[in-house]
């Protein structure tokens, strides 16, 4: 999975197209990621202790990792490739401008 916690991203479909966030958990066994203001649902919590009250809160639920893209330099929507640097290490760089990641 070429995605990392902490990358900004931009929903590409579903209900949350077009909007953009940054990555707070990658999920790799099941190649979905979780996106801050991004998929969010409503869950039913019951009260677990008497200082933690129950009610209805906002869950950011994960999303399959191919419905988003990684945004680069310029503000569209790009895929991410690597290439070794001068170093001997291997980088992500952005497809569209060719910037390392």
């Amino acid at each position: 999975m070429k995605l990392r916690k902490g990358d900004r991203v931009i929903v590409l479909t579903g209900k949350d197209r077009g909007k953009e966030g940054v990555i707070s958990r990658v999920l790799p066994k099941t190649d979905r990621v979780i996106v801050d203001g991004v998929n969010v649902v409503k869950k039913h919590q019951k009260a677990k202790s008497a200082s933690q009250a129950g009610g209805i809160i906002e869950v950011d639920m994960p999303m399959p990792a191919s419905t988003v893209a990684i945004i680069s330099t310029d503000g569209k929507a790009t895929r991410i490739g690597y290439k070794f640097d001068a170093s001997g290490n291997k980088v992500r760089i952005c497809r569209r401008t060719g910037a390392e990641l």
